[in-house]
C-alpha cells in the first residue's frame, strides 16, 4: 500500500530469493544492524541503528539460519538441505488486511505479516488507541506505534486527508536484534527494495518488509514471528 503519487526510492536495488538458497541482493543496498530498544516499561520503543556493513554492490544474505558467517551466506543450506519454499500468499496488502476504523485513523491490519516487534503494544495496544483516536496523545501514539511496525502488517490513514501514513525509510536492510527477547529477529527491508521469486515474479512493492532469516517461517520469504520462539541467535548481539 502505498500513498497516492508515490513511488519508492528503492525500486532500482532488487532482492531475488534463490531456490532453497540465501537471498541474493544487488544495487549496492545499505546493510545494518537495527537494535529494538525499549521504555522504562520494558515496551518495544524506538530503532536503534547499530554496525554498518561493508558490502560489495551485490551480495548473499543467509536465509536458512545455519550460516557461520551471519548476515551473510556460507553455503550451509547446501549441507543442511534447507527447504526454502515460497508458502506466501500473492495477494497485495490491501486483499490481506482487515480494517479498525476510528474517528481519525482507519487501521490496516495484515496478521500474517507479523514480525513480533511488539511496537505496537504500548498504551493499551493500537487496536484500543485507534477507536479512541479522537484524542490527540492516542492518535499521536497510535501512528508512532503503526509507522514503527518493520513488517507493514500495520499500516494507517488518515480519514480526513485519505492519505495512507507511512514513514519515510531509506532504501535499505537492517539486520533486527531484539536484546529484550535476547534473539535476533528477520530482515527489516525499506524504502521499496524490489524482491523477486525464485520463480522470477516480483512481490508486491513496499516501503517496509521483514524477510525470515531463522530459516522456519511458515509464510515464506516473509517473517512470521518464528525467530523469538526458536530464540534465533545470529551471534551479532
Amino acid at each position: 500500500m502505498t500513498a497516492k503519487g508515490e513511488t519508492w526510492r528503492g525500486s532500482e536495488m532488487k532482492i531475488v530469493i534463490t531456490p532453497d538458497g540465501p537471498y541474493r541482493v544487488s544495487g549496492s543496498v545499505p546493510l545494518s544492524i537495527m537494535t529494538i530498544q525499549p521504555n522504562a516499561e520494558g515496551f518495544s520503543w524506538e530503532w536503534v541503528e547499530g554496525r554498518k556493513f561493508e558490502t560489495d554492490a551485490e551480495y548473499s544474505l543467509c536465509r536458512c539460519g545455519q550460516s557461520k558467517t551471519k548476515p551473510f551466506c556460507d553455503s550451509s543450506h547446501l549441507k543442511v538441505r534447507f527447504d526454502g519454499k515460497e508458502t506466501a500468499t500473492r495477494q497485495p496488502y490491501a486483499r490481506q488486511a482487515e480494517s479498525v476504523d476510528g474517528p481519525s485513523l482507519l487501521l490496516h491490519d495484515a496478521e500474517e505479516l507479523c514480525a513480533f516487534a511488539r511496537f505496537c503494544d504500548p498504551g493499551g495496544k493500537i487496536w484500543g488507541l485507534v477507536p479512541a483516536s479522537e484524542d490527540p496523545e492516542a492518535r499521536k501514539l497510535a501512528i508512532r506505534e503503526g509507522m514503527s511496525c518493520p513488517a507493514g502488517r500495520l499500516v494507517l490513514t488518515d480519514k480526513r486527508t485519505r492519505l495512507v501514513i507511512e514513514p519515510k525509510l531509506p532504501p535499505s536492510i537492517g539486520i533486527v536484534e531484539d536484546p529484550a527477547l535476547q534473539c535476533s529477529g528477520p530482515l527489516w527491508v525499506r524504502g521499496g527494495v524490489r524482491i523477486e521469486s525464485a520463480n522470477g515474479t516480483p512481490y508486491e512493492l513496499r516501503n517496509r518488509v521483514t524477510l525470515c532469516r531463522c530459516g522456519v517461517s511458515v509464510n515464506k520469504p516473509f517473517c512470521n514471528g518464528s525467530h523469538a520462539s526458536i530464540r534465533f541467535n545470529d551471534g551479532l548481539l
